[in-house]
């Protein structure tokens, strides 16, 4: 993944908030042992309401310290040799593909943060991974996940399986404008079929038709090599929760299902980035 040397970064659309105090109401409320909280974790992983679990707060604490993106995110090469300005390259691409793909696309900020951060959606703190509040329209992302998809999941890692989780969480941010929430709502909590699971892969189709698409923003000197594509697939086979399960539980229950299968993440991303149209992501018709 290699952005244009010349290439102009919008920094305002992403925030970095430092560490704070104590999250209020004792953090997460965590049990079963050192499976369990992984266990937590990985359902966790592409989540959108992490204040579900949490005992925190449901408003927004005061920003933390915060780093000046402005003065060293400011182009392309900077993206290049520096993780948080990649990810206000990556957030600038996917906000600038959304709107020509769905009207009335509205922006939503990413917050970086470090250690734990208060939300609309409740206190999390990093072990959330990844996630996407629909109460305040922000995705949350603390950099040190990217290291944990590695080391304890077995992902090859890499700039473009950042974009790839980045894109999946701009995913639920566009199910939230289409209403498409409600939709996981429907039925079983969790399962095969599930609405949770269905949700969960559409996001990933639609990070892949963005990356399909990304080239056209602008940003980037060339589309994505075949190696930037295996290092989005070895993420997404990585938080399957069939691969998640056998590593935590030593066995697969599908009826715990949230979020898809291995073989489900790598087909639905697959698929939106082939198509590169967000139209075929209907993860909710039919058998996925």
């Amino acid at each position: 993944m290699d952005f244009k040397d010349d290439a102009q970064l919008d920094s305002s659309q992403v925030e970095s908030r430092g560490g704070g105090g104590r999250i209020p109401g004792g953090g997460l409320a965590i049990g079963g042992g050192a499976a369990g909280i992984i266990a937590l974790i990985v359902a966790l992983i592409f989540g959108i309401n992490p204040g579900d679990i949490t005992g925190g707060s449901s408003q927004p604490a005061p920003v933390g310290p915060s780093s000046d993106l402005t003065a060293q995110c400011k182009t392309g090469q900077d993206a290049d040799q520096n993780e948080e300005c990649r990810v206000v390259g990556v957030v600038n691409s996917i906000q600038d593909y959304w709107p020509k793909a769905v009207q009335g696309y509205e922006p939503a900020k990413t917050v970086m943060f470090s250690g734990q951060v208060d939300t609309a959606c409740g206190a999390a703190d990093a072990s959330v991974g990844p996630f996407y509040c629909p109460a305040d329209r922000q995705v949350y992302l603390d950099l040190s996940f990217f290291k944990e998809l590695e080391s304890k999941f077995g992902a090859k890692g890499g700039p473009f399986a950042q974009a790839y989780v980045i894109g999946h969480e701009y995913g639920h941010h566009v199910q939230n404008l289409l209403g498409t929430n409600a939709k996981a709502q429907e039925g079983p909590e969790s399962g095969p079929e599930s609405g949770s699971v269905r949700l969960e892969l559409q996001a990933d189709c639609f990070s892949g038709a963005w990356a399909k698409n990304a080239y056209e923003t602008g940003l980037f000197e060339k589309p994505f090599t075949k190696t930037d594509i295996e290092e989005a697939l070895s993420a997404a086979s990585a938080v399957g929760d069939d691969s998640i399960q056998e590593r935590t539980q030593g066995r697969v229950n599908p009826e715990g299902f949230t979020h898809g299968t291995s073989a489900q993440r790598v087909k639905w991303f697959t698929t939106g980035y082939e198509s590169g149209d967000p139209g075929k992501c209907d993860t909710f018709a039919g058998s996925i």
